[in-house]
């Protein structure tokens, strides 16, 4: 499953890369927080879903944070600069699942309307 997020900010690939760190997720999201202290490339988080091991990784346009034993393999990402509208940042969250539960599916949407309006208060030109 897809889930696509557009935020009316205008921010840039690099602010992004910049910015959204693992030192930093109280920022980025009200849902995931780190258990120690994180590296620049891994952390092991706490949140709604559990416990798990998230990985960062700078890609074009912006960065992806990865949930590495999330049975769901739930990645998300989060970037600027791109046409239909390269005035705003997109987050774009993947499941490998077609289909799942619908307390599953709100709690996604929750955390996607969280983490975007964490990202419009924390990058806010």
């Amino acid at each position: 499953m897809e889930f696509f997020r557009k935020i009316n900010l205008k921010t840039t690939e690099q602010q992004i890369q910049k910015s959204l760190t693992l030192s930093n997720l109280s920022e980025i999201s009200n849902e995931i927080f780190n258990l120690n202290e994180p590296n620049d490339t891994e952390a092991n988080i706490g949140g709604i879903w559990g416990e798990f091991t998230l990985i960062r990784s700078e890609i074009r346009g912006g960065i992806r944070f990865a949930l590495l034993e999330c049975p769901n393999a739930l990645c998300w990402t989060i970037t600027a600069g791109f046409p239909p509208d390269a005035e705003s940042a997109i987050i774009h969250l993947t499941i490998n699942q077609q289909k799942r539960n619908q307390d599953f599916v709100e709690e996604i949407e929750e955390f996607l309307e969280d983490m975007s309006q964490c990202l419009i208060r924390f990058l806010k030109v």
